[in-house]
């Protein structure tokens, strides 16, 4: 958002059991939907996303009394009305906010991911409104642009191909180079959070810059027997080790690359048995989903929801046109 934001220490923190209770009913009614949603994004204290003032109300019906058929709110001080939905993946949107959250609960709640065809069959959408629903719920899975916070301590770094088919002429079962297959780097932190881009290509220039705008300098990194790597030690002062996949060698003492190869283990049966077929286009709004479960893995199913829905404040995906050319 462009006010301030919210202090998390004025939200209401509910227990797991009480989250799972109320979500239910959150995708089936959509009153709940939205009371559960301004509960998510203001707790008790509603604020203008305008101006960030407090001094706002619930506007109401004036002939039965109950709150608008809109859910709106109004600023005392700007005077703007306003909504749940203002300044999120949602606004504007003619979907119901409880199709959101049963969106934003299944995503959370699903190791390898949901389809946008279950969803459009579990909330009676069009496959059209399912899949812009989706695509915005990744987005707002997303961290926001800027400068993050850089791996530390022992980090593993690891790549993989995704999606596409392998040219003419390179037999079915090619994998990687050679084909139309898109790269991925992962880098994991060990007992820690994991980042995946999308790359152009393998070569060393490109593995190696990532590697060091995301790790910090004083890290040590662990790779496998790919040449790209070589020269890393020079640049970070833990060292670099690495094991020789091709010789057999998986692990040994603390190095190995296990916990970069299982978190793309889990983004390939997503791809494959979720997903079935990614653009290279969108590819990367699917690693930001897959990259937000493994991150918050520790949290209990409750805890994931809402700061996904949270998550959802202050982005918009907005897709340009494309103009014909005349």
């Amino acid at each position: 958002m462009d006010t301030k934001e919210i202090n998390p220490k004025k939200r209401p923190e509910l227990e797991q059991s009480e989250i799972i209770e109320q979500l239910p009913k959150a995708c089936c009614d959509e009153l709940a939907a939205v009371e559960f949603i301004e509960a998510r994004r203001w707790g008790d204290t509603p604020s203008c996303p305008k101006c960030g003032c407090f001094r706002v109300y619930k506007m109401s019906d004036g002939e039965t009394g109950k709150r608008n058929a809109r859910f709106l709110w109004r600023c005392r001080d700007c005077h703007k009305m306003y909504t749940a939905r203002t300044g999120t993946v949602f606004e504007e949107s003619l979907i119901p906010l409880r199709h959101w959250c049963y969106a934003f609960w299944r995503v959370s709640t699903s190791k390898k991911g949901v389809a946008a065809l279950e969803i459009m069959r579990q909330c009676q959408l069009s496959y059209k409104s399912a899949l812009f629903m989706m695509h915005r719920v990744r987005f707002a899975l997303a961290p926001k642009p800027g400068t993050p916070a850089k791996f530390k301590g022992t980090v593993e770094v690891d790549e993989t191909y995704c999606g596409g088919k392998p040219r003419p002429g390179t037999g079915p079962h090619k994998r990687g180079r050679g084909t139309k297959k898109t790269p991925v780097l992962g880098i994991v932190q060990r007992d820690g959070d994991v980042h995946r881009r999308v790359i152009t290509d393998v070569s060393a220039n490109t593995l190696q810059r990532a590697v060091r705008q995301m790790v910090d300098e004083k890290s040590r990194i662990i790779t496998d027997e790919n040449p790209s790597y070589l020269g890393l030690d020079q640049d970070f002062s833990g060292g670099h080790e690495t094991v020789n996949h091709s010789q057999g060698e998986y692990a040994y003492d603390d190095i190995h690359t296990n916990t970069a190869e299982s978190s793309f283990a889990l983004v390939k049966r997503g791809l494959m048995g979720i997903y079935h077929a990614v653009s290279k286009k969108h590819l990367h709004r699917y690693l930001a989903e897959f990259d937000f479960r493994w991150n918050v893995r520790k949290m209990n199913d409750g805890d994931r929801t809402v700061l996904a829905i949270q998550s959802s404040q202050g982005k918009r995906l907005m897709y340009r046109p494309t103009l014909k050319a005349s």
